[in-house]
């Protein structure tokens, strides 16, 4: 059995879609259904059983979770970048990822989880995933310090030799429409397409870099859940590692590339960013890639293009807001 914590959310349920495609239907989802439309990304998918996440915990503390358990891959979280609530991230985020961690050791289950490219900061340190910047990062948010905090007992535990981190980096595809105003820009800029033929992007507060250039390192679902597959399947991979394309790409060329994929001339709107998030918004994030690629992973990255050809194309345009 493959235990998915998270398994009703954007990267969980792909995940899920990408096991059922691989034959495995033998499954537990762990999360909080809640009152939000994620259910939906379940509909489609074989899974052996349900639990939700406070279920889940008390199990696990009293180790009650039977049966032959080939992984579990922790992907629960609280994901909101804006979140404010210190105790609850740390619960959430920290303790409860602890929790599960020190039971799948115990039991020698392999371990896989998600950390964050939030614990970059500002980028001042680089992007690099090397242990020795990845235990002295400084967040600059507090869903970036939850992560960067797991990362850091993993790191100075030597547990980093036992499981596999990955920090993922702006990640978009389907399943993710449930995800509010988290959803990814990719998106929100299809829906502004459609209904107004116009987008919408943040303006630059810093020299030197022009409205809309702010750059990230944006990467498909379908890349990650790959990546994740293949995680699974090596269990002699361990460590903590970058999950991007390796190569940065402006949210004008993002617009320009929903442009394109919708059939339509790009205009592009530069609206003032709010002074809630000037002092945190991160202006260039790029993974370093050779330590996946190191460790064995071969398989290419989608372009930008291409992958928002495919998510609008016979997604976003079409209604069909699930991976089938």
């Amino acid at each position: 059995m493959i235990i998915v914590t998270g398994g009703a959310g954007f990267i969980g349920s792909a995940l899920v879609w990408k096991l059922n495609n691989e034959g495995i239907d033998n499954i537990l989802i762990v999360d909080r259904l809640g009152s939000s439309d994620k259910w939906k990304n379940l509909v489609s998918r074989r899974f052996e059983d349900y639990l939700h996440k406070s279920r889940f915990l008390e199990m696990v503390l009293d180790d009650r979770i039977s049966g032959d358990i080939e992984a579990v891959v922790h992907l629960g979280a609280c994901s909101s970048t804006v979140e404010r609530d210190a105790d609850y991230l740390m619960e959430n985020n920290y303790r409860y990822s602890r929790i599960i961690a020190e039971w799948a050791l115990r039991r020698n289950i392999r371990f896989i989880y998600a950390s964050s490219a939030a614990t970059y900061g500002d980028g001042s340190q680089g992007f690099s995933d090397d242990n020795r910047v990845s235990a002295v990062l400084r967040p600059i948010n507090m869903y970036g310090y939850s992560k960067q905090i797991f990362d850091r007992w993993v790191l100075s535990n030597g547990l980093d030799e036992h499981m596999a981190g990955i920090k993922f980096f702006n990640v978009f595809g389907p399943n993710e429409y449930h995800k509010g105003e988290m959803r990814s820009v990719v998106h929100k800029a299809y829906g502004q397409v459609r209904d107004r033929g116009r987008v919408e992007l943040f303006k630059s507060y810093r020299d030197g870099i022009e409205h809309g250039e702010q750059k990230r390192d944006f990467i498909y679902v379908k890349n990650c859940v790959d990546v994740l597959w293949w995680l699974i399947e090596q269990r002699d991979v361990r460590g903590i590692f970058n999950l991007g394309t390796g190569r940065a790409r402006s949210w004008n060329d993002l617009a320009r590339a929903v442009f394109s994929a919708a059939g339509k001339p790009p205009v592009i709107d530069y609206r003032d960013m709010p002074e809630s998030i000037r002092e945190q918004y991160q202006y260039f994030t790029e993974a370093s890639m050779e330590k996946l690629r190191s460790a064995g992973y071969e398989k290419p990255f989608t372009s930008l293009e291409d992958a928002v050809t495919d998510y609008v194309g016979n997604y976003l345009a079409g209604g069909q807001r699930c991976l089938e």
